[in-house]
């Protein structure tokens, strides 16, 4: 007979080996209480069943047979999978409990009330199969969890209703396609005390970006109330990404992302035979950030200290007492998608050309592909999906699976990164954009679509189908080359997809990017609001910066968090990050620009560049740039920055410049500040050795150097035969520039498209003896191979 020590086994008593005993789950929160507790990582106290009680269950009510006979009928198609599942888990639920094994569910549960201050408490009834959390299967949500069980009756039902889970539609399809044997899989069930999430909040972690395999930042999804709206994709929850190299150094707080979620809903207790249900969230939850910056910093050292223990990346849930403020990890698994991706080889997906945008959402993964929409309601409707289509729905579930695997993509209303929708598509491999919003009221069935996440963070998606192109970027043979050879990097959502380059750095990050795209409101709108007249701006200006202490502070925040995501990408190699070189007409199509900019014939070379940073019309949005800078340098911690002035006329100017940004806590030289400028006039070839004096260093802005060397605008169709970076005057520039630059000990690179689409200029560039090269990142193997092949020509 069994004994209760064969039956039962508290979390204090298992390591991760124990597998095969508790499964993947109850074994790793029993290795985090032994191994993790005196870090400070806090993990709710609880015991598992174990393999032995769920094979006593089934001895005791004479099961096995019967299980075999219905799953061999499904095998020899007799019997359909709904059938099958349904049969099973009814002859769990009639079965009644081996009086020795109820007895000591009952005797652990009345220990963990006591141990817990004694009276009945509510506990998480979690499933744990033993072959779960392998490293090719993730099992992710294939057996069920119950929340807030209390009393030892509730409990024993929970239990019972875990083991029938173990034969779920899904999971039977699951172990079947990733090849268990039904009848060597034992369940294990573990229960913890509850953590109140349901009066605080709870969410997702991972110690990876989960879309591109970047292994230096930790992923945090968090809403309001208990976790399962956030594993299923209910709710559009927060979103945090922090720096892991940071964490712990003095002064600096590493949250290079914040994104606030709607978490239109919550899920807390209910009483009856549900013991929870969903409830509109309040208009200050739904604007609030569920973690203040301190928890996001705690949990995501948390997740680098259970990384380094099991010495792989990790996906855990996360729960915070709304009674205690406590902070709890209450799973934690092995990562199984980026995991096993190989590093040698990226693919790059371009679209060429498409239709009009209906859609965005949350990109999942980094493909594209054009299909036919079918879109189902509820998973009773699957018999109704087409294969090779873009599956359509609110939300999923794991009954949803099944035809998950025959979709061309998905496309969900709700859910973040850690929803169940993403998990399973990454693991899928499919493209998927998650939390639209409306995608279930705007598309309809057969209507032919693209979906794009081949774009950095933001999916979106296209009217009818697409020209997409797929390129196969080999890293394993790439040459070592003296010249070093860097990326332009614009969007911060895309700039992970590109760690795995081994380039020598950012060449170019153009902060436009982030304002038009991230900030879209114009920085003297901000400054300026209370003499702003355009009300729909006030009003866009007033919805954009809620919950920020300042409109200027919503400028300088999202600057900042932006650039970072850029800088990490790279760190600790430079990134040299241009100051804003918005045109005229650019700066007025932002968001209460208007009536902030002049009107010019010319913009191309009018009010641009530096001479608007020391302008009175501007000197106020440029101080809330630099302000930008040194919190992405100190309070960021990313001293890899090096900043760029462009559109630098005259050293008078340079003059100004400098000491304009002196003011504004960025002096050169002081805490490794390098300050570079844009060659992309005559006068700074001319007067090289002048700015050199100034500045650490030139970047080459090949398109306006040729355009005004030449003096052929580059934008004009009847000019464009004239327009050639590689035209003798052009390159006569060049070369004065980096022989000026050179004598004056200051580094000269540039950063254009130029030695990407022509090799020989590679050539020309190498010759010259330029430091470095910055490229286009589907650019930069061959480029890489072209300035190879230049330097071994070089040598004698």
């Amino acid at each position: 007979m069994l004994q209760p020590t064969d039956q039962i086994a508290w979390f204090e008593t298992l390591r991760r080996s124990d597998v095969g005993r508790v499964g993947g789950k109850n074994s790793s929160l029993g290795e985090m209480v032994q191994a993790l507790a005196a870090s400070g990582i806090q993990v709710p106290a609880g015991f598992a069943t174990t393999a032995d009680a769920y094979w006593g269950f089934i001895e005791a009510n004479d099961l096995r047979s019967r299980m075999t006979e219905l799953l061999a009928a499904w095998d020899d198609k007799r019997a359909s999978l709904a059938e099958t599942g349904e049969a099973i888990r009814r002859l769990f639920l009639k079965s009644a409990w081996p009086e020795p094994i109820a007895q000591a569910i009952r005797a652990s549960y009345r220990e963990l009330c006591r141990r817990s201050g004694g009276g009945e408490i509510d506990v998480a009834v979690r499933s744990s199969a033993t072959a779960e959390d392998l490293p090719d299967a993730s099992f992710a949500g294939q057996q069920e969890t119950f929340l807030n069980i209390k009393g030892e009756d509730a409990l024993l039902a929970a239990c019972r209703r875990c083991y029938a889970s173990l034969f779920t539609d899904r999971a039977i399809s699951y172990r079947k396609a990733k090849g268990f044997d039904h009848m060597k899989v034992a369940l294990s069930i573990g229960v913890q005390r509850m953590v109140r999430a349901d009066l605080g909040a709870s969410g997702v972690m991972f110690s990876i970006d989960t879309e591109t395999g970047f292994d230096k930042v930790v992923l945090i999804d968090g809403a309001w109330g208990l976790g399962e709206n956030v594993v299923q994709g209910a709710v559009d929850p927060d979103e945090y990404v922090v720096f892991k190299p940071f964490l712990g150094r003095d002064g600096v707080v590493p949250i290079i992302e914040k994104k606030r979620g709607t978490k239109a809903i919550k899920m807390i207790y209910a009483a009856g035979e549900t013991p929870t249900r969903n409830v509109p969230t309040s208009k200050a939850e739904r604007a609030s950030f569920v973690l203040s910056d301190a928890e996001i910093v705690r949990l995501a050292g948390w997740a680098v200290a259970i990384e380094q223990h099991y010495g792989c990346p990790m996906d855990m849930e996360w729960a915070k007492d709304g009674r205690t403020g406590e902070l709890f990890i209450v799973q934690a698994r092995p990562e199984t998608v980026q995991a096993r991706r190989g590093s040698g080889v990226l693919r790059s997906y371009h679209i060429r050309e498409h239709g009009r945008t209906l859609l965005t959402g949350l990109a999942i993964g980094e493909a594209a592909v054009s299909a036919p929409v079918c879109l189902l309601e509820s998973a009773k409707d699957i018999d109704r999906f087409i294969d090779g289509s873009v599956l359509v729905t609110s939300t999923t579930d794991p009954d949803w699976v099944p035809i998950m695997k025959r979709a061309a993509a998905i496309v969900t209303d709700h859910g973040g990164r850690t929803s169940h929708a993403a998990i399973v598509s990454r693991e899928l491999g499919l493209p998927a954009i998650v939390g639209t919003g409306k995608a279930t009221e705007l598309l309809h069935d057969g209507q032919e679509v693209t979906i794009n996440c081949a774009e950095g963070d933001e999916g979106a998606i296209y009217e009818g189908p697409a020209d997409i192109a797929i390129e196969t970027l080999d890293l394993q043979s790439l040459p070592q080359t003296g010249t070093k050879v860097m990326l332009n990097l614009a969007n911060p959502g895309a700039a992970f997809r590109w760690w795995r380059l081994p380039a020598d750095g950012v060449g170019l990050a153009r902060m436009e990017f982030v304002i038009s795209n991230a900030i879209r409101v114009h920085p003297m709108a901000l400054v300026k609001f209370d003499q702003l007249r355009d009300d729909a701006a006030r009003l866009e200006i007033e919805r954009l910066t809620t919950g920020y202490e300042s409109k200027t502070e919503y400028f300088v925040d999202q600057l900042s968090r932006g650039l970072a995501r850029i800088a990490a990408a790279a760190y600790p190699k430079p990134v040299i990050i241009r100051m804003s070189d918005f045109k005229t007409n650019e700066y007025a199509g932002l968001i209460g620009g208007a009536g902030f900019e002049p009107l010019e014939e010319n913009p191309m070379i009018g009010f641009r560049g530096a001479s608007r940073y020391y302008s009175p019309r501007y000197r106020d949005g440029f101080a809330l740039e630099c302000q930008a800078i040194a919190r992405l340098r100190k309070q960021l911690g990313f001293d890899n920055v090096v900043v760029m002035i462009p559109f630098c006329r005259s050293v008078i100017e340079a003059d100004r410049v400098l000491e304009v940004m002196a003011g504004n806590g960025l002096r050169r030289g002081e805490d490794g500040l390098q300050v570079y400028v844009m060659c992309e006039i005559p006068s700074n070839v001319v007067l090289a050795a002048e700015f050199a004096k100034r500045f650490d260093g030139f970047s080459i802005g090949s398109n306006d150097l040729t355009q005004l060397t030449l003096g052929v605008d580059r934008d004009s169709e009847e000019l464009a035969g004239l327009f050639d970076e590689q035209d003798p005057a052009v390159k006569w520039m060049i070369d004065s520039v980096i022989s000026a630059a050179h004598k004056a000990g200051a580094k000269v690179g540039l950063c254009g498209q130029a030695p990407s689409d022509h090799p020989e200029f590679a050539r020309f560039l190498v010759e010259c003896g330029i430091d470095s090269m910055s490229v286009s990142p589907d650019s930069f193997v061959a480029v890489k191979h072209q300035v190879a092949a230049a330097e071994a020509a070089r040598k004698p």
